[in-house]
């Protein structure tokens, strides 16, 4: 009697992810929901909750190394947001021709017949994506925040799936999409930022971007500021098969967002929503901005008027985000830690109106400080230095500041801002560098900083 072969074991998609991060375990633990064979890789230590998670999940690890064979027998790769294409592993894999994707182009394969806001931009991304969230979540929808801000897409869709999605995106996630597609893309505003990891090229950042409507079709909408020159130069040169909705405060718009006035208008399809500045609960122009794009995505959405107001009039701001903290003998302490570009802390003096304590500093990342030259000889009467150089601060305002001091902790420059200041004038921890030089990250500086004016 013939013996009857048995099939071939169809092999499993080796998923290799590279960095054990918020956005590496998300994309592990989903990988491993999918029935893909999982192993990850993190060239410094893990976390202890993260390890905790891959443990508990039954996922191969390795941590403070990078072990070649097994990463380069990966059918794909995914690729933390963190590491940048110079790393050596990543060089590898490139030579190998291995396919590397995003933790957001894995979520997206997954995601089901949900709707995805992605949001775009160099300042403003978490504060629009919090009060979009805010305003879905007043009207009832089925919705999570996901991305940059609050937990990865890709442990949301693995671990609690919802009908919406509203992503924080940064340029790092959108350069290794493949078909990843929002329903509605938003996309602020561009400045230069993050340029160590673009070959000091702003072009292959504004690229970068745009991939946020790469695969938009007719059935999406591209919500954009129609104020940006950057953004309005490129629209021209390109292909866009998606609906565009802009949104302005210096003209009015057909379809989209402007501000007239103090009054702000909506108009999206049959819907019109309009509202007085001095209802929005986030102040401050840049914030109008903000409060505008979240809007037309809500309006989009179907989200009935009513439900907007509500949402933008009592929306609470994001913590390290122009942050109140205290008033401490008549002198207002403000944590923008989370401004770690040079735009985002013109965005913070912009909407200054005191004599202001500036904190600024860290590892810079290429910064032009001439950008916010004009908003300080205007609106700063001292400087903090907060980070272990500051020779390039101290160059760029020395002739426009009166006084610089240099601090190598938050809570010496809290200290001597303190000093420096007066009754009704305001500190502003707006630092415009990264927090690495002294800090774990900006939610460790914000923290610092607080904790340094409740001492006061």
């Amino acid at each position: 009697m013939r013996k009857e072969k048995k099939p071939k074991q169809k092999m499993k998609h080796r998923l290799v992810i590279l960095g054990a991060g918020e956005s590496g375990v998300g994309a592990a633990l989903l990988g491993k929901k999918e029935g893909y064979e999982v192993f990850v890789s993190d060239g410094g230590s893990i976390k202890a909750n993260y390890k905790q998670e891959l443990f508990d999940n039954g996922i191969e690890f390795e941590e403070g190394q990078h072990t070649i064979e097994k990463i380069l027998s990966a059918d794909e790769v995914m690729k933390s947001p963190g590491i940048p294409e110079k790393n050596e592993m990543v060089k590898e894999i490139r030579k190998k021709q291995i396919p590397v994707i995003s933790e957001i182009e894995l979520a997206y394969r997954f995601k089901g017949n949900s709707k995805i806001v992605a949001i775009t931009g160099s300042n403003g991304k978490s504060t629009t994506t919090a009060l979009t969230y805010h305003i879905c979540e007043t009207a009832g929808l089925n919705c999570a925040m996901v991305g940059n801000i609050g937990i990865s897409f890709a442990k949301q869709v693995a671990t609690a799936p919802k009908e919406l999605y509203v992503v924080e995106i940064s340029s790092f996630q959108l350069d290794d999409i493949k078909d990843f597609r929002a329903d509605i893309a938003v996309l602020l505003n561009i400045t230069e930022d993050h340029l160590d990891r673009y070959e000091y090229k702003f072009e292959n950042y504004v690229n970068s971007k745009f991939r946020v409507i790469a695969n938009q079709t007719n059935k999406d909408y591209f919500i954009y500021c129609d104020d940006d020159e950057v953004i309005t130069k490129r629209i021209p040169l390109l292909t866009i098969h998606t609906n565009p909705l802009p949104f302005s405060m210096k003209h009015e718009v057909k379809k989209g967002g402007y501000i007239k006035g103090d009054q702000m208008m909506l108009r999206i399809q049959e819907e019109r929503v309009s509202m007085s500045i001095y209802d929005f609960a986030l102040k401050g122009k840049h914030n109008n901005y903000n409060t505008m794009a979240a809007g037309i995505a809500a309006a989009t959405l179907g989200i009935r008027k009513e439900k907007i107001r509500e949402a933008v009039k009592n929306f609470h701001s994001l913590e390290h985000r122009m942050e109140f903290v205290a008033m401490v003998r008549g002198v207002e302490f403000i944590n923008d830690s989370k401004a770690t570009n040079v735009n985002s802390t013109w965005f913070a003096l912009e909407s200054m109106n005191k004599p202001t304590v500036l904190v600024l500093g860290g590892t810079d990342k290429g910064n032009d400080y001439s950008l916010i030259a004009d908003l300080v000889k205007e609106k700063v009467k001292a400087i903090v230095c907060m980070g272990l150089d500051n020779k390039k601060i101290i160059e760029a305002f020395k002739d426009i500041v009166p006084v610089i001091v240099e601090t190598d902790s938050a809570k010496k420059a809290v200290n001597a801002s303190f000093k420096l200041a007066a009754k009704d004038d305001v500190v502003l921890l707006s630092p415009a560098c990264a927090s690495f030089d002294l800090f774990k990250n900006y939610e460790d500086r914000g923290r610092q900083f607080k904790d340094a004016v409740k001492e006061l």
